[in-house]
């Protein structure tokens, strides 16, 4: 009987969501995050494990917990189990899968040659991309942006404060033929944004900012700086019956002005606002004007071109709020915010980054009922605010050795097994788990290969071969 019982691993539900199994140490095969196929009434049912450890009342075996994913809900004993094979994860999968774009973005890690596809539909919901340095996870976002222009018609605008976006339009030489072809399209609506010159510039308006935005750019405070605040106020509205000239030039004026005009004339000199190049006077293509019904599919706001952090900290304040105030249009918007932590940190140093994070926080909590759907990428959770990461449906985590932050994400997406995320910690690069309305169960796979160029690049290392 002995010999019987282990030349066939058996399988018990008792609530039919979960289920356990027994194998002997000397044929343990199964992974954290791997499937089992388990006959139930002469047909395969199939789990992932989430947990395989020693039995601590025989160490010759070991306990491997699961998750049904099939047959939901239909409690058995005494299953004949079984490691799934790639056939049988894929006949699941396409039993299953939405009548959505799935954007094949890599493979899964055990299932060989089973593709890792993300349901498009899933981006009405907000997603949080997490990995340290090294993980992988620019170029992970980057496969998951191509495959969103490529196979659908959602609009997006990145923010990116590193520029590694910013070759979005252009294929690799070795992207091959059908990805040029699935790519043409949509390398013409990317529309990439930059400090400098010509029709390519990024800038903003100071006429389009509202009272509040104004005053956080020159750090006034309505009751504390009343006389400036109110002369700016002042200002602002005989200019909009003017022609307005540049920063520079509508400074000049106020210089040339009676008090308390020339003391925010003055303000505006020792804070340096007149020598920020994002601004611009009446020039068409503001950040405000391309993010409007009938502007490009996709706009890549090059923050990293920008020479200052205050520059960076009012394009992205000015891009947020202006998706704010469109939102009564209800298009849908995918709002990509790369190194979150810099736009949206838990701890805003300066009234700008505090007014763009507050953006983030509302159209977090209410963005999606008007279309407005937030991924935002870090390398720091915990460095987020908590309420852009807690209104995250979606999750795709890279390799991360903070215990801290995986215990932070364990505890907001706690949807996902914690074994699962403990394996973060071992992720090569490109491994990640995903989770949420993105897959239809917590999965491990690793991104495949990017189509476009990627915009940055490490530092060689070449320096450290032996010299000769």
């Amino acid at each position: 009987m002995r010999r019987e019982d282990e030349e066939e691993l058996r399988a018990t539900s008792v609530d039919g969501l979960h289920c356990t199994l027994e194998v002997p140490v000397e044929r343990l095969a199964l992974r954290v995050g791997g499937y089992v196929a388990v006959e139930v009434d002469g047909r395969a049912r199939l789990a992932y494990t989430t947990d395989v450890a020693l039995d601590p009342a025989d160490r010759r075996l070991a306990r491997v917990e699961g998750r049904m994913l099939d047959g939901r809900g239909q409690p058995f004993g005494n299953g004949a189990a079984r490691t799934a094979g790639p056939d049988d994860v894929r006949r699941w999968l396409d039993a299953g899968r939405p009548p959505r774009a799935a954007l094949d973005v890599g493979f899964l890690t055990y299932a060989e040659g089973v593709p890792l596809a993300l349901d498009a539909g899933a981006f009405d919901r907000h997603t949080f991309l997490c990995g340290q340095s090294g993980s992988g996870k620019t170029y992970a976002l980057g496969t998951i942006l191509e495959r969103l222009l490529a196979e659908t018609a959602l609009r997006i605008v990145i923010l990116d404060p590193n520029s590694d976006f910013v070759r979005l339009a252009e294929l690799r030489d070795d992207a091959g033929d059908e990805a040029r072809a699935r790519y043409a399209a949509a390398a013409a609506g990317v529309d990439v944004r930059r400090a400098g010159e010509g029709d390519g510039r990024l800038h903003v308006r100071f006429r389009d900012f509202d009272a509040g935005e104004r005053a956080a750019v020159l750090r006034l405070d309505p009751i504390a700086d009343r006389e400036e605040y109110a002369a700016l106020v002042e200002a602002v509205e005989n200019a909009a019956s003017t022609e307005l000239g540049t920063a520079r030039e509508s400074i000049e004026q106020l210089w040339a002005s009676p008090e308390p005009f020339r003391s925010l004339a003055q303000r505006a000199r020792n804070l340096g606002v007149d020598r920020w190049q994002v601004w611009s006077g009446n020039d068409p293509g503001s950040l405000e004007e391309l993010v409007q019904p009938g502007g490009p599919r996709c706009v890549v706001v090059d923050l990293g071109s920008l020479e200052t952090r205050e520059e960076q900290a009012v394009a992205a304040e000015s891009l947020l709020a202006a998706l704010w105030r469109r939102r009564g249009v209800r298009e849908p918007m995918l709002i990509v915010i790369d190194e979150a932590h810099n736009v949206c940190p838990a701890a805003p140093e300066g009234p700008l980054t505090a007014l763009a994070t507050e953006h983030a926080v509302r159209i977090a909590g209410e963005g999606r009922k008007f279309g407005l759907v937030l991924l935002a990428a870090t390398q720091r959770p915990q460095k987020v605010h908590e309420n852009v990461v807690s209104q995250c449906d979606n999750l795709v985590l890279m390799r991360m050795n903070s215990r801290s932050d995986l215990a932070v994400l364990s505890e907001t997406f706690s949807f996902v097994p914690p074994s699962l995320l403990a394996l973060a910690a071992e992720f090569r690069q490109g491994e990640a788990v995903v989770a949420g309305k993105l897959v239809p169960s917590p999965t491990l796979g690793r991104f495949g290969p990017r189509w476009t160029v990627e915009g940055g690049a490490d530092v060689p290392s070449d320096w450290a071969v032996p010299s000769t």
